[in-house]
């Protein structure tokens, strides 16, 4: 038999952040990747946004955006790579990116062990019009001989770009999130969590917790989340923001899923929480999905890259109150 690969041990967090506070924001991402990494973690992976907030940015003038965000080599993004060096171990974060271009981009970098740092823009960026939308997937190569792709938040959602980002040869794929209470359009989506559940949440923890597994919170992300790790034989690391984002409450539940769509490990505790777990990379080749994706048959796939005439960019697909036409 070939040897078999080993475990790969990796953290998803999950913190509220303060908004424009990148500074105790960063104190927060230390201490928590320093409680990681002392548990074993080689990779840790925090939320979308996490340097200095998310859903508030909405409300923001483009020129505070400008104020806040920093370039790749800015020095919050730095201190994290110097961490990462420090503890010899991988940190995810997502911030503000200031493109070389000028533009702004919602961004993920994870910052590898030995001074590497790679770069992931969402590709469906609708939090703001002065945000730009990314246009590469992003696959990187670790020390550990794990391929991670990068995918944000509703990147996930769509499944061609899970499944591109499998085809790029990602076998761990780090999914950052702020989700849970969204309030959605779909009259079947989520909805807002009662901000009266989290202000208690200490004198009843249990009614937060039931909410956080819900239909607007867990339950929601096992409709799709797992099926993702399924239908393309990857891990996914799930880390998310948790409490108050503006005027939404987030639902936490990091989790890691394994190939097979399982979730080995999460929590729906009402606070900022690590979930560690090794994973077993021996799964992947004989996974379902994996198998699965040997039976493609491409020539049949030309309809996926033919505009349909119903596109949406990502603010009005994300906002429009109307039902987009569907061919039948």
């Amino acid at each position: 038999m070939p040897d078999q690969p080993p475990p790969f041990r990796a953290s998803v967090v999950q913190f509220e952040a303060v908004p424009d506070q990148a500074d105790t924001n960063l104190a927060t991402i230390r201490r928590l990747a320093l409680d990681a990494v002392a548990d074993g973690a080689q990779l840790v992976v925090f939320p979308e946004m996490c340097l200095i907030g998310y859903w508030h940015l909405r409300n923001l003038t483009p020129e505070r955006l400008h104020e806040l965000a920093e370039p790749e080599s800015g020095s919050h993004v730095s201190s994290v790579r110097e961490l990462a060096r420090e503890l010899g171990a991988g940190i995810g974060i997502g911030y503000l990116e200031r493109g070389d271009d000028g533009l702004l981009y919602n961004s993920y970098s994870v910052c590898l062990p030995d001074g590497a740092l790679h770069t992931h823009r969402k590709l469906h960026a609708f939090e703001h019009e002065a945000i730009s939308s990314g246009s590469q997937f992003t696959v990187i190569d670790t020390p550990w001989g794990v391929r991670l792709g990068i995918l944000i938040c509703w990147d996930n959602n769509l499944v061609e770009n899970v499944r591109a980002t499998a085809l790029l040869g990602a076998t761990v794929l780090v999914a950052p999130h702020q989700t849970g209470g969204t309030n959605s359009q779909s009259p079947r989506g989520m909805k807002p969590i009662p901000a009266t559940l989290w202000d208690n949440r200490t004198t009843d923890p249990a009614a937060i917790e039931a909410a956080f597994r819900g239909p607007h919170g867990r339950e929601w992300l096992l409709r799709w989340l797992p099926a993702r790790a399924h239908d393309n034989g990857l891990f996914i690391l799930f880390s998310n923001g948790v409490g108050r984002d503006d005027d939404e409450i987030r639902t936490g539940n990091a989790m890691i899923i394994d190939p097979y769509g399982a979730i080995i490990a999460e929590t729906w505790v009402a606070d900022a929480a690590i979930v560690t777990a090794d994973l077993d990379l021996g799964l992947i080749p004989t996974s379902t999905g994996r198998r699965w994706i040997r039976g493609r048959r491409p020539e049949l796939y030309a309809i996926l890259t033919e505009r349909q005439g119903n596109e949406l960019g990502a603010r009005a697909a994300r906002f429009s109150p109307l039902p987009v036409d569907v061919r039948g």
